[in-house]
């Protein structure tokens, strides 16, 4: 599909990579990894035809359309969902012929040559399936956060987040055979990015995705190249199997050894100590597993630039932090918008508390109370004296001065610091040499969120609340973050779609839903499933309510919240056993048709790669071309039978809820 044959790219003087050999297949999931700077996006600009190779060749099978997502969005007028639609650029032709055409026969100005025209091109909407278009645009909206009603909204009226969304489903509507995703998750909550995983398993293509997100990674790719000291090599398997074979690779050289050696035993401290206190709670065990894993994989990023720690605290007072009955919310035109109600918990030392909830349940608005940023609407916020808060959220990245450097940033709060001393702690986070004295204007989103969390750790909190704090940070300062949060000693309270980050830093998670803030007694995985029960709960409610159930609540909300809080507990976990009875046979089977679809892609993947060799085709390999062949037409058979079953029950899954 895609063929590259002793290349070399360079941007300016700077070589990229060069010697570069590899076939992407059509099937092939491949994460694009690597420093920031290596050559990612340019080889995605490579395959866009936006750059020509330096040296070497590098070529495309033919009939490939391409699809990738937009870095701009324009603030246009036209709806969402008509916005969505122009992802697929055949669609939007042949309806623009249509309409001009039926318009002109509505006037009275056509001849039968338009009439077949007509028929042809109503043949043609038939074929690429555009009579369902805007039903698969509505769906694709609806999985990446929209709902109904902002379908309609223009364009303009969206904040840039969103506006990303919108351009992630117009990439998606594209009918494509060669998807090009450069941090897709980067403005997607943890429903979204699960809805995305689901969707990139499902997609017929072929896939290069550049993530910092590795439980993202891990869940859709089946292969790795990794971009470093100016080679590309390819691995087999996910992120994880590329850690595991990258540490052996570099376990081998006997420079590194001791290098390695301290950083296993470094690791290996955080998993002993851990192992002591862990309680039997889901996502405790769920954390040490993580942390021995972390100790076996530590090798692999020996080369890491990022290396940094919090400080010793002393003495901490304890609680840190107490919410009690509090509410909170929003001052809107009429009146006060609550989006929480009476909370209360109590914040120690060695806390460390993820909050999960979907998009607009609240875990930002917990955040900016406990951060003295929101006041309560009521109850109680009790601090103690030598609390001191290391708040940190996107915005903040905006409130950096453009014209000072990062050392300046920091002389300005510490002016009693020494340069050097500064300068060191810097290099901790890679503003190494002339960096730490360049302005901060030109600075990338990644480089200004580690000046930000610089600041933060030079600070010195005794308690840390951060609010996707993730965000434009690559897979090694991800990494770094989690390995300087292991001895932090005061408490946290994290928001993050970083699964991994979640799972390897928190003791605790707690649940945002409903105007409430609870412990949630499971681990990520049951959050993930929990969220889509919710979702299809919620959807399966609104669709079995009688006109005349509807019309009492329209005219008593009041009322129907109050027969909804006279059922039971004992009812209500009824019910759900009920819907999880219905639902869990379709759900197992469905997951054993993917795990189906995933051995048949990557068997198909192995006869493609066999079948790109051109001795394959050589008179001497006549009978293992045969036998190749008729195994190819096997698995592909296979293959399309199995997709068929799947979206089968696909649609008996949707017609149940």
């Amino acid at each position: 599909m895609l063929f590259f044959e002793n290349m070399a790219l360079r941007r300016g003087k700077k070589v990229l990579f060069e010697d570069a050999s590899f076939i992407i297949n059509p099937r092939d999931k491949v994460g694009v990894t690597g420093a920031n700077g290596t050559g990612k996006s340019s080889l995605f600009g490579l395959i866009r035809g936006e750059l020509e190779e330096d040296a070497g060749n590098f070529s495309m099978a033919g009939g490939i359309t391409i699809s990738s997502v937009r870095q701009e969005t324009p603030s246009v007028e036209a709806p969402a969902l008509e916005y969505v639609l122009q992802g697929d650029e055949e669609l939007c032709a042949v309806e623009a012929e249509l309409s001009r055409l039926e318009e002109r026969a509505a006037q009275g100005d056509h001849n039968d040559a338009d009439g077949q025209r007509i028929a042809k091109l109503h043949q043609k909407l038939d074929e690429i399936d555009g009579y369902s278009a805007r039903a698969r645009a509505g769906s694709l909206m609806h999985g990446l956060g929209f709902n109904a009603e902002q379908e309609q909204l223009p364009v303009s009226s969206f904040s840039g987040g969103w506006r990303m969304r919108l351009n992630l489903a117009q990439a998606l509507m594209c009918r494509s055979n060669l998807l090009l995703l450069d941090e897709p998750t980067n403005h997607l909550d943890m429903e979204a990015v699960i809805w995305l995983e689901n969707w990139l398993k499902a997609y017929q293509g072929a896939v290069l995705l550049i993530s910092h997100d590795r439980d993202f990674l891990d869940r859709t790719i089946n292969r790795i190249a990794h971009i470093e000291q100016q080679k590309v090599t390819l691995y087999s398997g996910n992120y994880s199997d590329f850690e595991l074979q990258r540490a052996e690779q570099l376990a081998q050289q006997q420079a590194q050894f001791e290098r390695q050696q301290k950083e296993i035993t470094h690791m290996q401290s955080f998993v002993d100590r851990f192992k002591a206190k862990a309680s039997k709670a889901k996502q405790a065990q769920s954390r040490l597993k993580a942390l021995e894993r972390m100790e076996k994989i530590a090798p692999a990023h020996i080369d890491s630039p990022f290396h940094f720690e919090f400080p010793e605290l002393g003495h901490l007072p304890s609680p840190l932090l107490q919410l009690k009955s509090a509410d909170a919310g929003y001052q809107v035109d009429g009146g006060v918008k609550k989006i929480l109600s009476g909370v209360g918990f109590s914040l120690m030392p060695g806390d460390r508390i993820g909050l999960l909830g979907k998009n607009g349940a609240g875990k930002s608005t917990l955040i900016k109370v406990l951060a003295d940023e929101l006041e309560l609407l009521a109850g109680e916020k009790v601090s103690a004296k030598t609390l001191k808060i290391g708040y940190f959220a996107q915005h903040q990245l905006e409130q950096l001065h453009p014209q000072m450097s990062p050392i300046q940033h920091l002389q300005r709060d510490y002016p009693k610091a020494t340069e050097q001393e500064l300068r060191n702690f810097l290099g901790g986070f890679d503003f190494n040499g002339d960096k730490a004295l360049e302005p901060v204007a030109p600075f990338s989103g990644g480089e200004k969120a580690r000046l930000v969390l610089a600041m933060l750790v030079y600070s010195k909190p005794n308690l840390l609340l951060l609010d996707e704090p993730t965000n434009h940070l690559d897979l090694e300062m991800r990494l770094a973050m989690t390995m300087a949060f292991q001895s932090f000693e005061g408490a946290m309270v994290l928001v993050s779609h970083d699964r991994h980050m979640l799972r390897t830093v928190c003791d605790d998670l707690y649940l945002v839903a409903g105007g409430k803030v609870e412990p949630f007694k499971g681990d990520l995985d049951d959050y993930a499933r929990w969220s889509l029960e919710d979702t299809l709960q919620q959807k399966k409610a609104s669709q079995g309510k009688t006109d005349s159930v509807s019309a009492e609540e329209e005219s008593s909300p009041a009322k129907s919240n109050d027969v909804e809080n006279e059922l039971s507990r004992k009812e209500q976990r009824q019910l759900e056993a009920e819907k999880r009875k219905q639902l869990q046979p379709l759900k197992n089977k469905l997951k054993k048709l993917e795990q189906q679809l995933e051995d048949l892609n990557q068997r198909k993947a192995k006869l493609d790669e066999v079948m790109a060799d051109p001795t394959l085709y050589e008179e001497s390999n006549k009978d293992k071309l045969t036998q190749l062949t008729g195994d190819y037409s096997a698995v592909k058979s296979q293959l399309e039978q199995t997709e068929e079953e799947w979206l089968e029950l696909q649609d008996q899954l949707e017609q149940l809820v």
